[in-house]
């Protein structure tokens, strides 16, 4: 019997130095002396006996070693030499008591390469074992500022506060996503209970991932889990079977595929600047057009509220979009509010009763609903779950914003043209995804008309600006034009809001942006009656959709008060139709950002990708990003899960 196996593993050896060949590829077994020739070494840290997965022995320490072997381990020696009485022999051990003695090796950058036990490994590989004990050395690499070199010590935080070393990614930012959706810290000791629980999870989670995988996806276990984490929750994950995580996996395998393609954003995402055509039509057509039929099926619609419309200008604003569509589809369409959910676990109740409730069209009007908002389209696809976020493209559901910053562009203008001390005042909540557009749009377009004008930025929701009145704070600098909220909030009714001038006793508003999100809300309802929802999930099947509309879709607007001289209003009425119109784009041209010359392209215009994830403030901006820790604790969870840093997603809490 070890004779036959011999002859197999030997055949398949060659086969594959063959294909290799072929391939211009190596054709003996990688070495860590030849791989360590030209790198720096930090440190090397026993880790003591552990089970090394197979799959991740990449070759052997010595140089001397490599050639005995094909890249995978199998033999490449004829029968009869000394190297293939020692391997039947190890062969013949293993099929009559198993092979128990442990191997030596080196682990580098997630590689494990063996000092002794070559032909151990060689045999185990052979038999498909998902394991070999082993006592492994770690080697650890100088820092390096490259996305690998990163990566690995990422794994070396997660490593210190587990001690689980099989869990891999690919993408940098895993290791803390992955300890913010078990809800752990990224770096401090993990309990013993909580360490067994996410073993147990992961062995039962790769087991399932590989039957339906199927070598189809080229990524690790671990970049799937975390899709299947953001889906379905950990506390789901710890009760299930194999059985039952395979079965969910098919459900939602789009989604995952969707997801390990994200650095080609072009190919995942189809983004809809505009509406379409028939989404278009003159209102009057469009209200005698028979839809009474298609109106039967979606007549209830549910909008998922994070507050109450009383407590938040967010909610006020996408209430009164509510209220417009029960208005104008009067007769045909019934809506109902589900307030004050305030987590994803009340936003997936609240989704669930709607449903529940013959609701088939859903609004999830907050970012922070929108892992309730997936998990519950992919236990309900018949039912049609939006989600207002901006950062977020998903198959099973769609997403919808505005592209505000169009507005805030004119905004900028108008604060630049009427200041007389070139300090001009700008109040921002969350560093997220599309706030920077806003801030940057807003100081360049008072950089246009005034190359002097100063953007003093302040942040409400930083921890030290808690209980100062940032209005007065900015008036003190000398900035008497300040932007703050786009609207008021009903309860605590103020004449903060908007562009507002601070001279005297009592604000005067000047200019305030409109999110009409009742028009967003009525063209998303005709394109679902009319057939264009279809239209576009058919043309865009291997895409998630995307709505980013603005000022030409009539989803964007800027209203000027009396204290706006005719003037003026006259420019802004004309850029604002040069907006309209993709004449005029703030994010095009020379580009100058705090740190220098970001552009010096005439002809460049930043894509959308680029403008939604800005991460730079422009160089007439006093102020910074604020650093996550430094926010209300209230506000840390959203920027965690929407936010914008210099070095990508924000981190798991520490």
């Amino acid at each position: 019997m070890p004779q036959a196996h011999y002859n197999l593993a030997l055949k398949a050896g060659k086969k594959t130095i063959q294909a290799n060949e072929a391939a211009g590829l190596p054709t003996s077994l990688p070495s860590l002396d030849d791989i360590l020739e030209n790198e720096s070494v930090r440190a090397e840290v026993p880790l003591g006996l552990i089970d090394i997965p197979t799959e991740l022995i990449a070759g052997t320490r010595t140089k001397a070693r490599a050639s005995s072997f094909a890249p995978d381990f199998m033999p490449v020696l004829e029968d009869g030499s000394e190297f293939s009485m020692k391997w039947k022999s190890l062969c013949s051990a293993h099929l009559q008591e198993g092979i128990r003695d442990p191997v030596i090796a080196y682990e580098y950058l997630n590689k494990y390469y063996i000092l002794e036990g070559n032909k151990r490994v060689s045999v185990l590989k052979f038999f498909n074992a998902a394991s070999v004990p082993g006592y492994v050395t770690r080697i650890i690499p100088a820092w390096q500022d490259t996305e690998q070199i990163r990566l690995y010590y990422e794994f070396l935080d997660f490593y210190d506060a587990t001690n689980i070393y099989f869990i891999l990614f690919s993408r940098e930012g895993s290791y803390r996503k992955l300890c913010s959706l078990t809800d752990q810290p990224f770096h401090k000791r993990w309990s013993f209970e909580d360490r067994i629980d996410l073993r147990s999870c992961y062995i039962r989670f790769e087991e399932a991932f590989r039957v339906v995988n199927d070598n189809r996806l080229s990524c690790t276990p671990g970049d799937a889990m975390l899709t299947y984490l953001f889906l379905f929750g950990y506390d789901q994950l710890k009760q299930e079977t194999p059985d039952q995580i395979q079965s969910n996996l098919k459900k939602v395998w789009e989604e995952i595929d969707l997801n390990l393609n994200e650095d080609r954003e072009d190919s995942r995402v189809a983004l809809k600047m505009d509406p379409t055509p028939d989404h278009r039509k003159n209102i009057i057509t469009n209200l005698f057009t028979s839809t009474s039929k298609a109106a039967k099926a979606d007549s209830r619609i549910a909008f998922i509220h994070s507050k109450t419309a009383e407590t938040s200008s967010w909610t006020y604003g996408h209430e009164l979009g509510r209220m417009y569509i029960q208005d104008i589809f009067h007769g045909q369409i019934e809506t109902t509010s589900y307030d004050n959910n305030t987590g994803s676990e009340d936003a997936l109740a609240s989704i669930e009763q709607a449903i529940s409730e013959g609701n088939t069209i859903i609004f999830t009007t907050s970012p922070q609903f929108l892992s309730a908002s997936i998990t519950a389209a992919v236990n309900h696809p018949e039912v049609k779950i939006l989600n207002c976020s901006l950062n977020a493209s998903h198959k099973y559901i769609r997403t919808y914003y505005a592209r505000m910053f169009e507005a805030k562009l004119l905004s900028g203008i108008l604060a630049g043209i009427m200041t007389d001390t070139n300090k001009i005042g700008y109040i921002a909540d969350y560093p997220i995804a599309g706030m920077l557009s806003n801030i940057n749009a807003f100081s360049i377009g008072a950089k246009m008309v005034n190359p002097d004008a100063k953007i003093y930025l302040e942040w409400s929701t930083l921890k030290k600006n808690q209980g100062v009145d940032l209005t007065a704070k900015l008036s003190d600098l000398g900035a008497n034009y300040i932007s703050h909220h786009d609207m008021i909030v009903p309860r605590r009714a103020s004449r903060r809001f908007g562009l507002y001038r601070v001279t005297g006793e009592k604000p005067v508003n000047l200019a305030f942006p409109i999110w009409d999100w009742g028009k967003y809300y009525e063209r998303i309802i005709y394109s679902i009656w009319h057939g264009t929802w279809n239209t576009e999930e058919k043309s865009d099947s291997n895409k998630a959709v995307t709505y980013w509309w603005g000022m030409s879709a009539g989803v964007i607007d800027i209203v000027c008060s009396e204290a706006v001289p005719q003037e003026s209003r006259m420019l802004l009425s004309a850029l604002k139709n040069a907006l309209i119109h993709y004449d005029l784009n703030p994010f095009s041209g020379v580009l100058r950002s705090q740190e220098g010359i970001l552009s010096q392209d005439p002809e460049n215009r930043l894509t959308a990708k680029e403008i939604i994830y800005m991460d730079w403030l422009a160089d007439n901006v006093i102020g910074s990003i604020p650093d996550w820790r430094d926010l209300i604790e209230s506000a840390q969870p959203f920027v965690r899960q929407e936010g914008i840093t210099r070095r990508g997603p924000v981190p798991a809490k520490e």
